[in-house]
C-alpha cells in the first residue's frame, strides 16, 4: 500500500463516521473524516490518493452526485458505496459508473477491511498505469512530427516500402525514421511499439 494513500470516508452520520474512522485507525490506515460530498470536495487536491468510502443518501450533494462529478473530473480514487439498505436499481447505477463496491450499514468489519484493502490495491496499480503513460506521453513528444506519422503508421501493421509509398519518400528514408522512434521511445522490438501505440489509443482498427 502506498504510504500516502488516504481512506476517505464521506458520511452525514456522525457518529458511523467516527465510528469507521477509529476503526480505520486502528487497522493502520490513514483516514480523512467528511460530514458532507461539499465539504470532501473543498478539499480534494489533485494529488489525493487512496480510495472514498461513500454515503449514497447524504443531504445536499449526495453520494451518486459526487461520484457523478468526480468521473467528470478524472478522479480516479476508487469508491466504495455504503447505504443503509439493499436497493437494486442504485446498486446497479453506482457499479456501472464504476464503483469498486456497494456495502450495506451495519457493515461486518472483516467485510469493509476487505474492501478497503481491494480499493486501496487497486488504485496503487491504477497510479503505476498513469505514471507509465505520463512517461510515455513525453517520450512521444520528442518525436518529430514525421517521425509520429511513421509511429502510428508502423502500429497499424503498414510495412516500411507501404509507409514510403502513403508518405511518398523512399524506403531508406522511413527505415531511418522508424530507427529513431525506437529509441526515442525505448521500445526493443516492433510488438513493444504496437503496445505503446495502443496504451496511448493511436491505434483504430484498420477499416474493412
Amino acid at each position: 500500500m502506498d504510504p500516502n494513500s488516504i481512506v476517505h470516508v464521506v458520511d452525514d452520520d456522525d457518529s458511523f463516521r467516527r465510528a469507521v474512522g477509529a476503526l480505520l485507525g486502528a487497522s493502520g490506515y490513514e483516514v480523512a473524516l467528511f460530514a458532507s460530498a461539499r465539504e470532501f470536495l473543498e478539499r480534494l487536491s489533485p494529488a489525493s490518493k487512496g480510495c472514498i468510502l461513500l454515503d449514497v443518501q447524504m443531504p445536499g450533494l449526495s453520494g451518486l452526485e459526487l461520484q457523478s462529478r468526480l468521473n467528470a473530473a478524472e478522479c480516479p480514487m476508487p469508491i466504495i458505496f455504503l447505504s443503509g439498505h439493499a436497493d437494486i436499481p442504485i446498486t446497479v447505477r453506482t457499479m456501472k459508473a464504476g464503483a469498486e463496491d456497494f456495502l450495506c450499514k451495519p457493515v461486518p468489519r472483516e467485510d469493509l477491511l476487505r474492501a478497503i484493502q481491494d480499493a486501496l490495491a487497486k488504485d496503487v496499480v491504477r497510479q503505476q498505469q498513469r505514471e507509465q503513460l505520463r512517461t510515455l506521453q513525453s517520450l512521444v513528444a520528442t518525436l518529430t512530427p514525421r517521425e509520429n506519422e511513421v509511429f502510428g503508421l508502423i502500429a497499424r501493421g503498414r510495412l516500411n516500402k507501404q509507409i514510403a509509398y502513403d508518405l511518398g519518400t523512399s524506403e531508406r528514408t522511413i527505415k531511418a525514421h522508424r530507427h529513431a522512434v525506437m529509441e526515442k521511445l525505448k521500445a526493443r522490438s516492433l510488438a513493444e511499439l504496437v503496445l505503446m501505440a495502443e496504451r496511448l489509443g493511436s491505434v483504430r482498427p484498420a477499416a474493412n
